[in-house]
């Protein structure tokens, strides 16, 4: 039996840290799953947190002590009693019934108690918070690591090094102290988010009664896929059996998707029921598109003879993930998913928290925010190191959606002080917890050791070496609990890692082996002293540097870009609507301030209204992914992975995501989503011979007829030629090349065919002589909620885009090109009954 406590209040008075004289009045009703901020906010004790400047107002909620009690009946079942808090954000004491329960300090791991006898008919339970870096100091390896960064940041050039120090450098000297507590690392504050770090109940509590024995644990696992079509499944069930010598059986029931049943039934040993079968026929999963994501219904039900003690459902899929390190005919190592034996190319994002404030984050939200990540081409998601192991939604719904999972455990940018018994041990336990938790589930493609740690410590200490930084969590304590306790799913030591020995110090984030994070665009530095020297800080920090990378696997790249109008119109007041006002620029977290401008003013020049730079900086972030991901998927079977960095926010304001906090897709979303077709059709240019790649992430052989042609902005024709090109799967190789072209400012290419037609222009944007083309709509309401515009050129439309209306209504498709004479239909849902379409806006390029 279980029985979810759900009424919780909250006290906002300053009392003792005792707790023994609590006040009677005071208490406000407390949002639970959910927090602090959550409860005052609900109860109008302060502002919305993410609106002007509010941020620095709420400061002081983690500087205190915060109290939460809530009463419950003893349940009519008999048998074992635990309280189960699933989640406790972070540093909390507990008390039941005026006695002291327990101690918790980590919010990745549930607190459970065995309340049998401590239960009275009526019960009362309260929690104190403390502040969550609640006696923390330094270390020592803190004070050093911070030092030596400061002097290698000061090595570079003297315009570059004055800019680095930012808000993100407080985040940066908080973490060596945040890393002693399992806390998610963001809460602090990052380069794309504000300080609000989260405090509460941040999961469910429950209290759960059990006769004789539970269930704890299961994991049916793909062992091999059979040239017959058949799976070898291991099926393991854990059990405590804590009242009963009974002899007890575990019968496991998987129904596939056609409705196939197979039926097992274990007997129980010490705790554990475990045999391997073979599933005939197995109907495999996959991801959206390569092909159908087959789910298992599974029933497990313990039994002591013909009496039922637990049950519990579940749904898998059978498939196998191996992650390829072989050689590479290129040089190097391959770093490529397998999927049931077939290549995988990843492409995809990192996926920040949906809110700075965790345990408020609804189903339906993360739920949307996958079905934007499938809609937009995406078959991986890499859950970002700094954050939170997300909901189990999440991972439900990335199972649905046919969508692979990376998996950071939850380190980031900073040395862990291994050495301390209570941190090392809370890892351990932190982890056994999560790789059960999460290794049923058919989208989870890699366990990551952490983000960025050994990157940053390297670069301090030159070196990798064992030591007092965490390097036992990742090379030991990680590994040897994925290998126990999954034992399928792939390890890797770190993002970026790599073990190519002739890139020495470079190997981590190198590109001969492994993932690199690839930053050299936007931030504009290199650790690598060999880099090339440009002329200006645009140039250093333009995109056009990822036709130079040859790396293995992008596990992060990224350019900033402005959300829509709309969004900012709704956390900016009217008075700060303005190109780096006040609250302008504390909504962007990255320093200095006006980082962009320096690419700004090569690719569309310089914004002078906020208009501008909303739409300016959306085609710098658009025109830069999707040059950097069609020469990744050029260079495929060499390279096999392109993660953005970021897919999402956590809260409204000026970041890499493509998705912004209204989940409103940015113009780099919907270019993504071409550029991340199963085949894409690319150009490359070397001076003045053009070639057309084509790029084939899919299963089978693909043989295409492409029309391309170059044709200036006037409506001139100046080629065209038809290609048909036949290219095997998993491979990339050109199709077309034409030497001796006039390839100026005023003209484009362009190709059409079985994919979506693509382009390339010869100049910035800035430089390229659109014209003033005209648009005709036609608005059309096609159903409840539901409408279509379809829309006409006259000349040549650049960046045509359809602007959000009110919040929740979404575009299939946007920010198109439109040759003279074409017509595009833009489906849109998310209206309000009764809401005319005609009255949404439709602009195209120049801004106005």
């Amino acid at each position: 039996m279980r029985l979810y406590i759900n009424d919780f209040e909250l006290v906002d008075t300053e009392i003792g840290r005792s707790g023994a004289e609590l006040p009677a009045d005071g208490w406000l009703p407390a949002v639970v799953p959910g927090g602090v901020h959550e409860s005052l906010l609900a109860a109008g004790r302060i502002e919305p947190p993410y609106q002007d400047r509010n941020e620095l107002d709420i400061r002081w909620i983690e500087d205190r002590d915060w109290w939460f009690r809530a009463s419950f009946a003893r349940p009519a079942a008999d048998g074992r009693a635990r309280l189960v808090f699933h989640g406790l954000d972070t540093v909390v004491d507990i008390w039941l019934n005026g006695e002291p329960l327990g101690h918790h300090e980590n919010m990745f791991r549930p607190a459970e108690f065995d309340v049998t006898e401590r239960l009275r008919a009526d019960n009362e339970l309260l929690l104190r918070f403390s502040p969550p870096l609640h006696g923390l100091t330094v270390p020592r390896s803190g004070v050093e690591l911070l030092s030596r960064l400061a002097a290698v940041f000061a090595q570079g050039d003297d315009e570059q090094a004055a800019e680095r120090p930012s808000e993100s450098s407080g985040m940066m000297s908080t973490l060596p102290i945040a890393s002693q507590r399992r806390k998610a690392a963001f809460s602090w504050g990052w380069d794309f988010g504000p300080r609000v770090p989260s405090i509460g109940l941040w999961r469910p509590v429950e209290l759960r009664v059990a006769r004789a024995a539970v269930l704890t644990g299961h994991h049916i696992r793909t062992h091999a896929i059979a040239a017959d079509g058949s799976a070898t499944v291991g099926v393991l069930v854990e059990v405590d059996q804590f009242d009963t010598d009974a002899p007890l059986t575990a019968q496991v029931t998987l129904t596939a998707p056609s409705g196939l049943r197979t039926t097992v039934r274990l007997p129980v040993s010490q705790g554990r029921a475990h045999r391997v079968i073979t599933l005939p026929a197995a109907e495999l999963w996959w991801t959206h598109d390569l092909g159908d994501q087959a789910l298992y219904d599974v029933t497990i039900v313990l039994l002591d003879g013909g009496e039922v003690l637990d049950r519990v459902t579940d749904r898998i899929g059978l498939r196998t993930i191996v992650l390829d390190r072989g050689p590479d005919p290129a040089g190097g190592r391959l770093f490529r998913f397998l999927l049931n034996g077939v290549p995988v190319f990843a492409r995809g994002a990192s996926w920040l928290p949906a809110d700075m404030l965790v345990g408020s984050v609804a189903e339906d939200r993360v739920r949307a925010l996958v079905g934007l990540a499938r809609d937009g081409g995406m078959n991986m998601l890499r859950v970002w190191g700094g954050g939170i192991y997300e909901q189990d939604a999440f991972y439900r719904a990335c199972d649905e959606q046919g969508v692979l999972v990376w998996q950071d455990f939850l380190f980031a940018c900073t040395d862990y002080p291994e050495s301390m018994p209570a941190l090392a041990d809370e890892v351990a336990r932190e982890a056994e917890h999560q790789v059960k938790r999460l290794r049923n589930h058919a989208s989870l493609a890699l366990w990551c050791g952490n983000n960025e740690v050994q990157m940053i410590h390297g670069a301090a200490y030159r070196n990798y070496d064992p030591g007092d930084w965490g390097y036992d969590f990742f090379h030991r304590v990680l590994p040897d609990a994925v290998a126990e306790f999954d034992g399928r799913t792939p390890y890797w030591p770190g993002s970026p890692w790599g073990e190519d020995a002739s890139e020495g110090f470079a190997a981590v984030n190198g590109v001969r082996d492994g993932d690199r994070h690839a930053w050299e665009v936007w931030h504009g530095i290199s650790l690598d002293p060999n880099a090339p020297q440009f002329d200006s800080l645009g140039d250093a920090r333009h995109y056009r540097r990822y036709a130079d990378d040859k790396g293995k696997f992008i596990s992060e790249f990224g350019i900033h870009a402005a959300p829509e109008l709309a969004t900012l119109r709704r956390c900016l007041p009217p008075d700060q609507l303005h190109v780096h006002s006040g609250s302008f620029d504390h909504h962007n977290k990255d320093s200095p301030k006006d980082k962009h401008d320096a690419v700004l003013a090569i690719v569309t020049g310089l914004p002078e209204t906020i208009e501008q730079y909303v739409d300016f900086t959306m085609v710098s972030q658009a025109e830069g992914l999707k040059f950097g991901v069609e020469h990744y998927r050029r260079r495929q079977p060499h390279c096999n992975g392109t993660l953005v960095w970021q897919f999402n926010d956590v809260w409204p304001g000026f970041s890499w995501s493509v998705v912004d906090h209204d989940l409103v897709p940015k113009a780099g979303y919907h270019y993504l989503s071409r550029a991340y077709v199963p085949v894409l059709a690319s150009f490359r240019r070397d001076g003045d011979t053009l070639e057309l790649w084509l790029s084939n992430s899919g299963r089978t052989v693909v043989t295409s007829t492409a029309t391309v042609a170059i044709a200036g902005f006037d409506g001139t024709e100046h080629l065209r030629e038809d290609v048909t090109a036949t290219v095997a799967a998993g491979d990339s190789r050109p199709v077309w090349t034409v030497g001796g072209l006039e390839l100026t400012a005023d003209r484009y290419a362009w190709v059409d065919g079985d994919f979506p037609s693509n382009r390339l222009f010869f100049a910035e944007i800035k430089d390229i002589p659109f014209g003033e083309p005209e648009l005709d709509v036609v608005a059309t309401t096609t159903g409840p909620g539901r409408a279509s515009l379809a829309i006409t050129a006259t000349g040549f439309a650049y960046f045509v885009h359809a602007l959000t209306p009110v919040p929740g209504a979404r575009f299939h498709t946007n920010y198109l090109d439109l040759r003279d004479g074409d017509t595009a239909t833009i489906e849109v849902t998310g209206l309000p009954d009764g809401f005319d379409p005609a009255a949404i806006e439709v602009r195209a390029w120049p801004p106005r």
